[in-house]
């Protein structure tokens, strides 16, 4: 591995008919601050994790492009017994992780904060046997996140979950789960469940940054339980807008791992991307597994 060597892994279709100038001015910078640069721009599905499993003499691997992007290039770095630091130039519609690592969105000035920035071990997650970097969710609107078009996302940013979600409230319902987590039996029905480490799910849905530790060995669990009546779906919604997660009936604990069950066809979102059905599900969280650039 060379400390200055750094690799550029870019998915030029992420983000919304962004201009290719700034990735230019953030490679310039990178350039300029001593690091010997070699570009991967992605061709296929899958080609960032295996472009990232493969850079194993590279001293960084930057992901360049939405949380997706990201998602894939730690997976890559992660089958690797030393992987190179990460580094993350966002360029998606939504850029969760991003903001709550305080990444700029504008290429130049992240690769100006990246250029100097230093190491910190955050924690990843284990879904199964695949990784994920910040958040595993199941139920409604999770669908939204993978399957909303690369061009509408392109032309309409956030704005494209959020249309895409909406297709999900007729067919809104309850999922029956038993979860055991740290000991803890919960046995319900749930419209929806995050798992996560990170202050922003889908960019809808916000949690305090004074209680999410990104190294503390600890996913933040949020449950979102069936309401029984349309006032109780009311004041369930004001309650999640509010983030008042001890309200209406709303599970949030912080936990180290879980194992859940169902007989129900439960998708999920890992970061935002498609994970299928299982009727067991074990993840735990992997403490400061990963060395990023921040």
């Amino acid at each position: 591995m060379e400390p200055n060597k750094l690799l550029m892994i870019v998915n030029l279709t992420a983000g919304r008919s962004k201009p290719r100038g700034p990735l230019f001015d953030a490679a310039a910078i990178l350039s300029q601050a001593g690091y010997l640069l070699s570009i991967h721009n992605t061709a296929f599905p899958g080609d960032a994790t295996a472009t990232a499993a493969a850079a194993g003499d590279y001293g960084v691997v930057v992901a360049v492009g939405g949380d997706g992007t990201l998602n894939q290039v730690a997976a890559g770095l992660l089958t690797l017994e030393r992987p190179p630091l990460l580094g993350y130039l966002p360029q998606g519609s939504t850029n969760d992780f991003a903001a709550s690592l305080r990444i700029p969105g504008e290429p130049a000035a992240a690769a100006a904060q990246l250029a100097k920035a230093a190491p910190r071990r955050l924690d990843t997650g284990l879904w199964n046997r695949r990784r994920f970097l910040y958040v595993a969710s199941f139920g409604a609107f999770t669908r939204s996140s993978y399957t909303a078009s690369q061009a509408a996302k392109n032309a309409l940013g956030h704005l494209a979950y959020v249309l895409e979600g909406m297709k999900d409230l007729n067919s809104l319902r309850p999922y029956k789960i038993r979860l055991t987590a740290d000991g803890e039996v919960l046995d319900g029905e749930y419209l929806f469940g995050a798992i996560c480490n990170s202050t922003s799910i889908g960019g809808l849905m916000k949690l305090d940054p004074q209680g999410v530790v990104l190294d503390d060995g600890m996913f933040e669990l949020l449950l979102v339980p069936s309401p029984k009546t349309p006032l109780g779906l009311q004041n369930l919604v004001l309650s999640l807008l509010d983030q008042q997660y001890d309200r209406e009936g709303l599970v949030f604990r912080h936990v180290s791992s879980l194992h859940l069950e169902t007989e129900e066809d439960l998708p999920w979102s890992l970061d935002g991307e498609y994970a299928p059905s299982s009727p067991t599900v074990d993840i735990e969280n992997c403490r400061q597994s990963l060395a990023m650039l921040l």
